[in-house]
């Protein structure tokens, strides 16, 4: 039995799925999209949908989940608690938080208290600055998390092929060894 994986996963073949209520989804070239209804969060990958949450927010949604929407948001980020890569993705920079200069009731000082206390219940917070910027951090975000679970992966289908093998003459293959079972003793080497 074969299991050969390609070497190195190609970024064409990674597939990202964008949430159907997404209203600006981002750019994740060269990676593929697809639309999906994801439990929580914007952006996640085909088969690890309960792996990886990627939840996208311009400035004007984060202060809205400051103030307004507060309490929605916050069940949203405890949902998120449940994936193991989960990510908060800010079009803003830390600086424009911090100066505040938006029309808005929520000031920076609860928009900062606010994204400190999320990081600091483990979520994780990358402010970008921009929208294409978001795109581009997220599109190598998913690249990297799907090349790793493909390595992942790759070594357990290799573990597979190299699982030993029965002989006719009641030896046991493992790899470039032999070991007879009924006295337990390596031959061949290295």
């Amino acid at each position: 039995m074969s299991t050969k994986l390609p070497v190195k996963l190609d970024p064409s073949s990674v597939v990202c799925l964008i949430d159907t209520r997404e209203q600006l989804p981002l750019d994740l070239a060269p990676l593929r999209t697809m639309p999906a209804t994801l439990a929580t969060g914007d952006y996640s990958l085909l088969g690890l949908e309960h792996h990886v949450c990627i939840e996208r927010k311009s400035l004007d949604d984060l202060l809205g989940c400051v103030g307004r929407d507060r309490d929605r948001f916050e069940r949203e980020l405890h949902r998120m608690l449940a994936y193991p890569v989960r990510v908060l993705l800010v079009e803003s920079t830390w600086g424009e938080v911090e100066l505040g200069q938006w029309r808005s009731k929520v000031t920076s000082s609860q928009a900062m208290g606010s994204l400190i206390g999320w990081a600091a219940m483990g979520i994780q917070l990358v402010l970008v600055g921009t929208h294409e910027r978001a795109g581009q951090f997220a599109s190598r975000l998913l690249y990297t998390i799907a090349r790793r679970r493909y390595a992942e992966l790759s070594s357990f289908w290799q573990a597979i092929d190299d699982f030993p093998k029965k002989r006719d003459d009641g030896t046991v293959e493992v790899t470039n060894y032999l070991v007879t079972e009924s006295k337990r003793k390596v031959t061949g080497g290295i």
